[in-house]
């Protein structure tokens, strides 16, 4: 690629056209403070920043932009920070998912409509990091991702606490009477310590993680926890190499393909990663015009063993990981199962970036031939309850469970599993398999985690902890249990979800790939000729602009018009 010159930057555009729009922008960056020879003949950076007093995962991103700042600033570029739309997943409701395209149209426009020439994207908690890939691969320009990095490990009376795992482990055990309301709010006290995501192998690592592996972080990024002094450093180091690959013209189209998202759905697997992954990941490769299904999934999940032994498939959390030799030693383990000629923001070769990576602690990175399961974290179901696929994480879920059939109980949507589900009238045993409808992404809407469905009180009062859960709904990443998700066409679009009911016989068997509906076709037609859809939750703005134009699950729950089609064109500033 040519090495661009002054009169090639987008920002001059803005600054440098013989017009009285040039004279304006000038006048106002000016204004601001800003002199000629900071915005002259220099690339502009913008740095797409998803921080908000609500973001508890991006506490720390005020002045982690400054660092970023520092380092645009060093390479003779012009940082300019953009804030975007926030999306905490424990604060947003009803669930971050549904704003999602919401922080990738932002991103896109954000970028599109500023003169800007490169970007950072700061992001980590969940949906953040898919929302600013998503954005920044439709907008084109070059970008690089700074993630958030994982929380400090937890601390309860000498146990370590990882966030989300042991959220749901200590939840059962108050709604079982274990244990008192003080020790709750003890452990509520000792859960997040620092800055930063979740520290299991939940969707903000998973997300970050695979970004790193499809190239668009330095190589390593993805590992260091948030409040370690290597954070700040690789910040500032974002914002010099972010210049270099403006000056390059190295575009994101540029650096990943197919083949880097088969290795991000590589290293997906190998660290028993978020199911939440797969909708994301389908997403983004569809921005980047690539073609990349469930059958990919599941095809490298058979080939690829989980490494990782990390919560909630495993024993250790992000912390650990990280002074184990974080992911890129995860990754040189995986060497075998990776396309190491994929290139990376870095400039160097996948294969090059984890060249001299080490592993300092083989109980928490495994190595090939002791993995912690042979096959991936994730297995994708087919059947007549799922024609188009749903997901388990098979790595988390009890062993006697993968393979399963029982009665459904079958609870309508959320409210009525809220009114329900600890009834003592519930006619419920550890044998039957709990449905959940209309939990998806029009059903819902907004596809919410829904998909963990509480194990019922008098279940948990006789010690059950897990049983056979089915919904097209998400569950955390840092859930656990034997917990069927993303069934889809989901119940509101008139899947076969939406016809089952109570008694009706469910067959799960995880190593052939099957979930299905054991119920007589014709009485299935029945059912279906009396069914109709439920009525819209949203009747207008956003809301109603994410029903009516989301895809499924299986296609990655991106809006249908903002598929790939001819750039957008520059805007006019004359």
């Amino acid at each position: 690629m040519g090495r661009k010159s002054v009169a090639d930057l987008r920002s001059q555009r803005w600054f440098d056209a013989p017009s009285i729009r040039s004279f304006n922008v000038r006048t106002r960056a000016l204004q601001m403070g800003y002199s000629r020879r900071d915005f002259e003949k220099k690339p502009v950076i913008a740095i797409i920043n998803t921080w908000s007093d609500f973001a508890q995962c991006h506490s720390h991103f005020r002045q982690r932009a400054e660092d970023v700042k520092r380092g645009v600033w060093q390479a003779g570029g012009l940082p300019m920070e953009l804030p975007a739309l926030s999306l905490s997943e424990t604060m947003v409701k009803p669930t971050a998912m549904l704003y999602r395209n919401f922080l990738a149209m932002e991103v896109e426009e954000l970028i599109w409509s500023h003169p800007v020439d490169g970007v950072v994207l700061m992001g980590g908690c969940d949906k953040t990091t898919p929302g600013l890939v998503m954005g920044a691969a439709s907008a084109g320009l070059p970008a690089i991702f700074v993630p958030a990095g994982p929380m400090l490990t937890g601390r309860y009376r000498g146990r370590q606490l990882g966030s989300g795992s042991d959220n749901w482990k200590f939840w059962d055990e108050r709604r079982a009477g274990t244990i008192s309301e003080q020790q709750w709010h003890d452990m509520e006290a000792s859960l997040a310590r620092s800055p930063g995501h979740c520290m299991t192998m939940g969707t903000a690592s998973t997300m970050t993680s695979t970004v790193e592996a499809l190239g668009l972080t330095l190589p390593g990024a993805a590992s260091i926890p948030a409040a370690d002094s290597g954070h700040p450093r690789m910040a500032s180091d974002c914002g010099r190499r972010i210049v270099e690959m403006v000056w390059d013209d190295l575009r994101p189209s540029q650096i990943v393909t197919r083949a880097s998202f088969l290795n991000a759905v590589t290293v997906l697997m190998a660290l028993g990663g978020s199911t939440n992954a797969v909708i994301h990941l389908i997403a983004m490769a569809g921005r980047f015009g690539i073609p990349l299904t469930l059958a990919d999934f599941d095809a490298i999940s058979r080939t690829t063993p989980v490494l990782a032994n990390l919560r909630p498939s495993g024993q250790f959390l992000m912390e650990d990981f990280y002074y184990a030799g974080g992911l890129r030693a995860l990754m040189r383990q995986l060497s075998p199962h990776l396309d190491l000629s994929c290139p990376t923001v870095g400039g160097m070769t996948l294969g090059e970036a984890i060249a001299d990576a080490e592993v300092f602690d083989p109980a928490v990175i495994r190595s090939l031939d002791d993995p912690i399961s042979k096959e991936g974290g994730i297995a994708v179901l087919t059947g007549s309850l799922a024609p188009r696929g749903a997901v388990i994480k098979q790595t988390a879920a009890s062993p006697s469970l993968l393979r399963h059939r029982g009665r459904a109980v079958v609870f309508d949507d959320r409210d009525d599993l809220a009114r329900r589900i600890d009834s003592p009238d519930l006619d419920v045993d550890e044998t039957n398999v709990l449905v959940l409808k209309n939990a998806g992404a029009v059903g819902a809407p907004g596809l919410p985690e829904w998909g963990a469905l509480p194990v019922p009180k008098k279940l948990l009062e006789k010690g059950v902890r897990d049983m056979v859960r089915i919904s097209d709904s998400r569950m955390s990443g840092t859930s656990f249990g034997t917990c069927v998700l993303h069934v889809s066409p989901e119940a509101a679009r008139g899947g076969p979800l939406a016809l089952v009911r109570d008694g009706d016989l469910i067959e799960l068997d995880t190593p052939e790939r099957r979930l299905d509906l054991l119920v007589d076709a014709a009485e299935l037609d029945r059912r279906r000729a009396a069914w109709t859809p439920p009525k819209p939750f949203f009747e207008r703005g956003y809301g109603r602009l994410y029903t009516q134009h989301v895809t499924s699950a299986d296609q990655g729950c991106d809006f249908d018009f903002l598929a790939p089609g001819a750039p957008t064109p520059e805007p006019k500033i004359y």
